[in-house]
C-alpha cells in the first residue's frame, strides 16, 4: 500500500485545517490503519469505527434500518450514510466510508467485488460515492477498496 496516498490525504487535511473518521465495513479496519500509519495522522485522524455486521451499521453508526432492510448493506445510500454517521459520531468533519463484498462468495445478492466508497462532508451537508467493480482474491478487493477510498478523499479534499 503505498503511503503516499495516506500522507496526500493528511497533508490536505491539514491545509483544511479539519479532521476525518472512517467506518469500515469489507475493510474491516485497514482504512484507518493505513491513514494511522502516517506520523502525525493523529492531529486529524478522530477514530474509526468497523461496522462488519449489518445490525452495527444500524445499531452503533445509526444507519437507517429501513433502508439496510431495503437496500441491503451493499448500496450506495448506505456507504453515504454510513460515511455521514461516523463523521457525526466521532465529530469530525469528513467522513469516509467503505462496504462491499470482499467474497469469497456473493453476498446480499451482490456479486463479489461490488464495493461502495463514500465521503461526507459535514460542513456543507454533500457526500459523494463511488460505485466499484473489482476483481481478484478477497485482499486484493481489499486492498483495492482502500485505495479507492483514500483516492476519493484525496479528489473531494483537494477540490474545495
Amino acid at each position: 500500500m503505498p503511503e503516499s496516498l495516506a500522507a496526500a490525504v493528511l497533508l490536505e487535511l491539514e491545509r483544511l485545517g479539519e479532521n476525518i473518521a472512517v467506518a469500515e465495513s469489507l475493510t474491516g479496519g485497514l482504512v484507518v490503519a493505513e491513514l494511522t500509519s502516517v506520523p502525525g495522522a493523529s492531529d486529524y485522524v478522530r477514530g474509526g469505527v468497523v461496522a462488519y455486521a449489518t445490525d452495527v451499521k444500524s445499531a452503533v453508526l445509526g444507519v437507517s434500518a429501513e433502508l439496510l432492510a431495503d437496500r441491503g448493506p451493499v448500496d450506495p445510500e448506505v456507504a453515504r450514510s454510513m460515511a455521514a454517521a461516523v463523521g457525526m459520531a466521532l465529530d469530525a468533519r469528513f467522513g469516509i466510508s467503505t462496504t462491499g463484498v470482499a467474497g469469497p462468495e456473493p453476498a446480499g445478492g451482490k456479486p463479489v467485488g461490488t464495493v461502495f466508497v463514500a465521503i461526507h462532508d459535514r460542513a456543507t451537508a454533500t457526500s459523494s460515492c463511488r460505485d466499484l467493480h473489482l476483481t481478484g482474491t478477497r485482499d486484493q478487493i481489499r486492498q483495492d477498496s482502500v485505495l479507492a477510498v483514500l483516492e476519493l478523499t484525496i479528489e473531494y479534499l483537494r477540490s474545495i
